[in-house]
């Protein structure tokens, strides 16, 4: 049966690229990282500030079995931290 779900397209998926999304000038790049038990939660956040990219890596410990679900929960949990922290994600 396996030969025959890869002729149909029963395979392995592999999952679309996300797209990056602009939130209050900052730009969201969702990046779910493929774990054992789904998709761990990750995404680049970014903000052009007094002429310089400044970059903020997020990694949560949370997975999602599914790749969409995870894509919109990377892009949630960024917006959150951006409402929360704003500029500061950038001062360490």
């Amino acid at each position: 049966m396996g030969i025959l779900s890869k002729l149909f397209g029963g395979g392995p998926k592999t999952p679309h690229a996300a797209a990056q999304e602009t939130y209050k000038d900052f730009t969201i790049t969702p990046a779910p990282m493929k774990e054992p038990g789904g998709y761990r939660i990750g995404a680049t956040i970014t903000k052009t500030v007094d002429g310089a990219a400044q970059t903020h890596q997020l990694i949560r410990a949370d997975t999602i079995n599914d790749y969409d679900e995870a894509v919109a929960t990377c892009v949630r949990k960024s917006k959150q931290m951006i409402d929360e922290q704003g500029d500061k994600l950038f001062s360490r």
